[in-house]
C-alpha cells in the first residue's frame, strides 16, 4: 500500500521525549468530466486502473461529471477545493479549465485536453503551469480526412461543432485548413449545446459527401443524433474517437485509445503523489502508433453502397462485419 502510513510525533512535556505511531490516511483525488461518454468514462477508468495496479489501495475518488454545463464545472472545482482533495483531475478542456481556475494549493491534473496552451491551462508546452500538468489528447486531423477522402469521390466535408469548447473550436481550424489544402469545402455548423446537435446535422446534411466529427465533447454526447440524420441521407460519417465508434452508425473512426490514455494519466498521477513537481512535467502526448485505433464498420459500409478500399482495411485494428467487433 503506497502513501498510507503517516508518522505522528507524541510530545511528552514532562520526560521531553518522542513517540512514534502510524495511522492510517486516505488518498482524496477528485474527478471532473465535462459529460459522460464513452471516451471521457474510458479515460476515468483508466485512471483508476492504473493507480489500483501501483498499489493505491486507500484512495476515495470523487467523480463528478458537468453533464455539459460550466456552471456546473464550476460548482465542482469549487466543492473540490472545499473538500480539500490531494489532487484534482479534469477530463476534458473545459473542466479542466474549471479547475485550474480555482485550485492552486494542490496538483491539477487535466487529460484529454486538445490544446492546453490555447486553453490556459499551462504557459507552454515544454512545461507545467504552476500546479498545472496533463496530457493533451491532439488528435491527427489531416490523416483522419485523408482517411474520409478515400470513401470515394469526396467534394465537401460536413463538420458540425461546439462554439464553446476551445478544443473544438481549435480542431475545427485545423481540419478546415487541412480541407483547403486538399481542395475539399469545408462545410460547418456550429452548436452551443447537444441539444442543438440533430438541427445542425439537418442544415447541412444535403450540401455534404461525408460527415467529419472531432473530439468535440458536446458532439459526441449526441453523436446518435448526428447518424440518424446522415443515414437517413445517406451521408457516411467518420469520427475521431474510435471508443464512441463502438455503439454508433460510423463508418470509420481513427484517434487514439481513450482507456490507454487513461493508464497513462494515472502513472503521470503517481509521479506526482510520489513528490514530482507539476510545474517541472511537460504536456505529455501518447507517441507510440499502437496507441491510435482504426475503427470500421463494414455492416455500414453496406447500407450506404460503399465499398472501403483494401488500403484502410487492412490498415484497421478493429472491423465491425455482420453485428460483431473483431479485432485484428
Amino acid at each position: 500500500m503506497k502513501r498510507t502510513l503517516l508518522l505522528v510525533m507524541l510530545v511528552t512535556a514532562s520526560v521531553g521525549l518522542f513517540a512514534e505511531g502510524a495511522v492510517e490516511v486516505e488518498t482524496r483525488i477528485g474527478i471532473s468530466k465535462i459529460v459522460s461518454h464513452p471516451a471521457l468514462d474510458a479515460v476515468e477508468q483508466g485512471i483508476m486502473d492504473e493507480l489500483e495496479e501501483l498499489g493505491y489501495t486507500d484512495v476515495v475518488y470523487d467523480v463528478q461529471s458537468a453533464n455539459g454545463d460550466l456552471s456546473t464545472a464550476a460548482q465542482i472545482a469549487n466543492k473540490f477545493r472545499a473538500d480539500r482533495v490531494d489532487l484534482a483531475v479534469g477530463i476534458a478542456t473545459p473542466t479542466a479549465q474549471a479547475l485550474v481556475s480555482v485550485i492552486d494549493e494542490v496538483p491539477v491534473v487535466f487529460s484529454a485536453v486538445t490544446d492546453p496552451v490555447a486553453a490556459e491551462l499551462v504557459p507552454g508546452y515544454s512545461g507545467g503551469g504552476g500546479n498545472v500538468t496533463g496530457y493533451s489528447d491532439l488528435t491527427p486531423v489531416r490523416e483522419q480526412i485523408e482517411l474520409l477522402a478515400q470513401l470515394g469521390n469526396v467534394t465537401s466535408i460536413g463538420h458540425v461543432y461546439s462554439s464553446g469548447e476551445a478544443n473544438a473550436v481549435v480542431l475545427a481550424e485545423i481540419a478546415r485548413e487541412v480541407a483547403d489544402e486538399l481542395g475539399i469545402e469545408f462545410v460547418e455548423a456550429t452548436v452551443t449545446n447537444s441539444a442543438e446537435v440533430r438541427q445542425a446535422a439537418l442544415a447541412i446534411v444535403d450540401r455534404v459527401d461525408v460527415f467529419y466529427m472531432s473530439t468535440d465533447n458536446t458532439v459526441v454526447s449526441a453523436l446518435s443524433a448526428l447518424t440518424d440524420v446522415a443515414m437517413d441521407a445517406g451521408v457516411p460519417v467518420v469520427t475521431a474517437d474510435p471508443s464512441s465508434a463502438e455503439s454508433q452508425d460510423v463508418i470509420a473512426a481513427y484517434g487514439f485509445d481513450y482507456y490507454t490514455m487513461g493508464r497513462a494519466t494515472g502513472r503521470l498521477i503517481d509521479q506526482i503523489l510520489d513528490g514530482a513537481d507539476p510545474n517541472a512535467i511537460p504536456v505529455q502526448y501518447l507517441t507510440d502508433a499502437s496507441d491510435l485505433v482504426l475503427h470500421v464498420n463494414l455492416d455500414i459500409a453496406e447500407q450506404l453502397g460503399l465499398t472501403l478500399p483494401s488500403s484502410v482495411l487492412d490498415a484497421a485494428n478493429q472491423v465491425v462485419e455482420d453485428g460483431r467487433l473483431r479485432q485484428q
